[in-house]
């Protein structure tokens, strides 16, 4: 039925801190972006090869009510070949990284940051290269 995941679609607090962020810090690229008259909204679909995040801004959003374990999505995760590599690249770029962990179940390196709002983002290791 289903062939994959289309998009994510994350609200922001504040629109240009988060593109520039998904832009700069994580290699995204601005494939679409709209402002939304009526809604006094920003919508900018971003890419990251097949990965895509459609970015809305809204007039006083509410906060997240607490780290992942709020219900509803929990977190946000993107394969990658190295964790330790990209966890490297990040921190040159500013971006705070926790400490990388190894799940248990599969053996492979895993590692969080977080967007400016505080939405949590996995980095795991693609076992499959």
């Amino acid at each position: 039925m289903f062939l994959g995941i289309h998009h994510v679609a994350i609200i922001c607090s504040d629109y240009e801190m988060s593109k520039q962020f998904y832009t700069n810090k994580l290699d995204f690229v601005v494939a679409d972006e709209n402002w939304r008259a009526e809604r006094q909204s920003w919508k900018c679909d971003l890419r990251h090869g097949p990965v895509q995040i459609e970015l809305f801004s809204f007039p006083a959003p509410p906060s997240r009510p607490t780290k992942p374990e709020a219900c509803g999505l929990r977190h946000l995760a993107f394969s990658v070949d190295s964790v330790e590599a990209t966890a490297r690249l990040l921190r040159a770029r500013g971006v705070e990284v926790e400490p990388i962990r190894i799940d248990p179940y599969t053996g492979r390196s895993f590692t969080f940051i977080t967007d400016p709002d505080g939405l949590p983002i996995e980095l795991y290791e693609d076992g499959a290269r």
